[in-house]
Formats: C-alpha cells, structure tokens, sequence
C-alpha cells in the first residue's frame, strides 16, 4: 500500500498516554498513519472536518463533548461525506469507540451514533491493527468479550428502542419495527446468526448454503432494515426480539 493509500487515523482520548501508545502501534504499519489526535470529542469533530480520515478511534469518556455526540456529528452524512448505501465510500469516516467494561451503558448509544463497532482500550495491539483495517473495509467489529456483557446488560435491562409516541400499545405484544415483516425466513434465519457473531462462513456452514448466497442475504438484510453495518443489524435483531 503505498502512502497515499494509507488508512488514515485520528486518535482522541483525553488521556495523552493513551493517544500515545496507540499512536506508536498504527505509526508502525506500513498501511497506516496517525493523521492527528484530540484530547475531547469537539477537537475530535474539527480534525475530522478538516482532515476527512478514513478512521477515528474515539473514547467514550472525554471532557466536553463526549464520545457518543462527536461520533453522531463525524458520521453524520454532511459530515463524512458519506452516501447511505455506499460502504465503500472512499471519503466515508468511520468510528471505532474505545471502552472499558463499566462504560458498556454507553456503548449501544454510540453504536446508535453512528459507530462502526467497538473495542476495549486492553485490546492486543494485533486486534487493535485488524479492527482499523476491517472497518476501513467497511465492516463492523465488536470486541468478543464486551459484545457478551453488552448482551447481557441489554437484556437486563430490557432494552429496546423509543416507542412511536402516536400509537397506543394496548396490546401486549412488543413493538417491532415495520422493516422487519418485508425479510424472508431465510434472511431472518441469517440475520439471527448475524446477531449471534457467527461470520459470514460460519452462518454458510450451519445453513448449509453458499458462502456468496450468505453474503447477498447479508446484503439484502442492511439494504432491508437501513442498516449501515453488521453491528446496526444486530441491534435491529435484539430491538426486535430475534434473539
């Protein structure tokens, strides 16, 4: 990859010692490079509308505006230059948020935001390198040991989206979003594995279909639901009680 092809990285974390440890594992990379770095979320917003990167790696907790507002605003569509619909966007500036265990309440918010997934700040620097580069892709990754205490947290408490406010709910049954009833069996099948982790080659191997087969129901799936990615498809799934 050559330097103009880097995948370009701004790093903010109000903590300097942070900003500086992941900025000497991507300065590493051949492929990579920090393009600048932000102590809170509005430092964070003005370097990516000046700098377009190709990814922010983005703390939750920051002084100001937080992780969760700078997210919305730096994937926001007028923001990135992103064309809904378009992952493959070269100019689309994707989030991936840092977090602890005791910050998983915010990390569904985020996601919401607009993140393309997550990870824990004691991640492998390896994970660290593959995670920028999947997203850079225009995949979603969600650290494995915090997407099991996000679920649990979900379920816990109950965790589901704002109901409309015009309709009344005086039947039991839980609210699901319409998008929901246009998925075919399979798709609602795939997109359950979807919500599970499985990959795409896993979810071939236990449907037993073809890996390209899976991967056009994934396709159809986002393009469905106005998902962006595998991370908003799996809060669709738990929002609306697939799993």
């Amino acid at each position: 990859m050559s330097a103009t092809q880097r995948i370009r990285v701004i790093i903010a974390d109000d903590q300097e010692l942070v900003r500086a440890g992941f900025a000497m594992v991507i300065g590493s990379q051949q492929d990579m490079q920090v393009v600048g770095q932000a102590r809170d979320g509005a430092d964070a917003v003005r370097l990516a509308e000046s700098l377009h990167p190709d990814v922010v790696l983005m703390d939750v907790r920051m002084p100001g505006m937080d992780g969760i507002e700078a997210t919305r605003r730096i994937t926001a569509p007028e923001s990135s230059g992103a064309v809904h619909g378009a992952p493959d966007d070269a100019h689309t500036t994707r989030v991936i948020i840092l977090t602890t265990f005791d910050l998983d309440e915010y990390v569904m918010a985020a996601i919401n935001a607009g993140a393309s997934g997550f990870l824990l700040k004691d991640t492998e620097p390896e994970t660290l390198l593959s995670s920028i580069r999947t997203v850079y892709q225009g995949n979603a990754i969600i650290a494995p040991s915090a997407t099991k205490r996000l679920i649990e947290k979900m379920m816990e408490d109950g965790y589901t989206k704002p109901r409309p406010a015009a309709v009344p709910a005086p039947a039991p049954a839980p609210y699901t979003d319409p998008e929901l009833d246009d998925l075919t069996d399979r798709e609602r099948e795939v997109l359950i594995e979807i919500a599970h982790g499985l990959s795409n080659q896993e979810i071939a191997d236990k449907l037993f279909i073809s890996l390209p087969t899976v991967k056009t129901h994934v396709a159809h799936i986002l393009a469905k639901i106005n998902a962006r990615d595998r991370v908003q498809a799996v809060v669709f799934a738990y929002d609306n009680h697939l799993v």
